[in-house]
């Protein structure tokens, strides 16, 4: 439906009604349609599916066993540790 500038003006909560129902509302000026009132829609939610990735990550069992060797830490870039070295103790 089109409306004035002065009709938008007055019936503001009436266009903006019409609007969320779903309607065409436009607002004219010197008899031209200047601008349209839409509804603005929310996303919606996503959620989440649990479980979505299980299975699909696969891994040794001793991914968490610590390191003890000094081979095994420089192997994986802890050269500090493998040098007796502690981060805050003065140098020798």
């Amino acid at each position: 439906m089109a409306y004035t500038v002065q009709q938008a003006k007055s019936q503001l909560d009436q266009l903006l009604q019409e609007a969320e129902e779903g309607k065409i509302v436009e607002i004219a000026r010197d008899a031209k349609p200047a601008v349209r009132l839409v509804l603005v829609e929310q996303p919606a939610k996503r959620r989440r599916a649990l479980g979505k990735y299980a299975g699909l990550c696969q891994y040794s069992d001793d991914v968490f066993k610590p390191l003890e060797t000094d081979e095994e830490l420089r192997e994986y870039g802890f050269d500090i540790l493998a040098d007796a070295k502690v981060l805050g103790e003065p140098a020798a």
